[in-house]
């Protein structure tokens, strides 16, 4: 994946947290396994359950620095040779996307902040360690990540990683940005299950973060270039990896003991997270992303 040298960086979407120094809680009792998950969403909104060890005693991390962030990070150049410049220009591509979208259909998009941070952050859904990996919290409409979670995918998991799987996690995340925007979060009734509806939403996230690939290297920025110019077969592949260990059944398998619940799904089996991944990437359209309305997930 390669970013467009000319284009410019905006940093107005970017909040860089990782200054602030949190207390890390002891993440104990059910979160071990189940914190690697890649997504966190709030019980309330969601219906996924958190376990509360991993939710307790921790510092509040609310001081914005992102002075070092606006310094290094102003072009494609740069996202072409610095990784966090590389996640500044992917949000970047992510939004001027969605903000096509919806004005396609009379709507305006809401632009929202990706939140760096490291260890801990506060958020207006709870205080969150980063072991329940990437998330957004639809209380104050917000992406928070610490960026080290890429390195857990490539060790603990044991994905192939890269720039368009960092792409992925974060255009899922805004998946679900969309889906507060739209009402579709407020579809989640049922919590856990292989055709749940808590499945079904992160179904359409994944198939969402895909319509976003197929259209990265013609969306394009507030100055009219594209961000993203190249994204090869090489780049898919990497994603699709991660998207089959992110699968609940694969989680359960390999981290879990060995023992395959589909009672307890939340987030979709590995194949189902490709197949809609897939559906996203080949077709470009959000519309063709209808997970709550289909008998066949897969």
């Amino acid at each position: 994946m390669q970013f467009n040298e000319g284009a410019e960086l905006d940093l107005s979407q970017v909040s860089d947290q990782r200054g602030v120094g949190g207390r890390v809680a002891g993440v104990g009792g059910g979160l071990g396994v189940v914190g690697l998950i890649i997504y966190f969403l709030v019980q309330q909104f969601t219906g996924i359950q958190l376990p509360a060890g991993g939710l307790e005693g921790l510092g509040s991390n609310t001081q914005v620095e992102s002075g070092q962030l606006a310094e290094k990070c102003k072009t494609g150049a740069d996202a072409n040779r610095d990784s966090d410049c590389r996640v500044v220009a992917t949000i970047n591509s992510i939004q001027a996307f969605w903000s096509d979208q919806f004005a396609r259909s009379g709507r305006t998009y809401q632009v929202t902040k990706t939140n760096f941070f490291r260890n801990s952050v506060n958020t207006r859904c709870g205080n969150a360690t980063s072991a329940v990996g990437p998330f957004y919290c639809p209380a104050d409409s917000q992406v928070y990540i610490d960026l080290d979670f890429f390195n857990e995918l490539r060790t603990k998991f044991g994905a192939t990683g890269g720039p368009f799987v960092e792409a992925y996690v974060l255009a899922h995340e805004y998946g679900h940005h969309v889906q507060n925007l739209l009402g579709t979060s407020d579809r989640v009734s049922s919590r856990t299950g292989p055709t749940s509806d808590s499945v079904r939403l992160e179904l359409q996230a994944d198939c969402y973060a895909g319509a976003w690939g197929k259209a990265a290297t013609t969306t394009p920025s507030a100055n009219g270039k594209p961000l993203i110019t190249n994204i090869t077969q090489e780049d898919v592949n990497a994603a699709l990896d991660a998207a089959a260990r992110i699968g609940d059944d694969f989680i359960q398998r390999e981290l879990g003991g060995g023992r395959v619940d589909t009672t307890k799904f939340s987030h979709g089996s590995s194949a189902q997270r490709q197949k809609w991944f897939t559906t996203g990437l080949q077709t470009g359209d959000p519309a063709r992303c209808n997970t709550f309305d289909t008998n066949n997930l897969g």
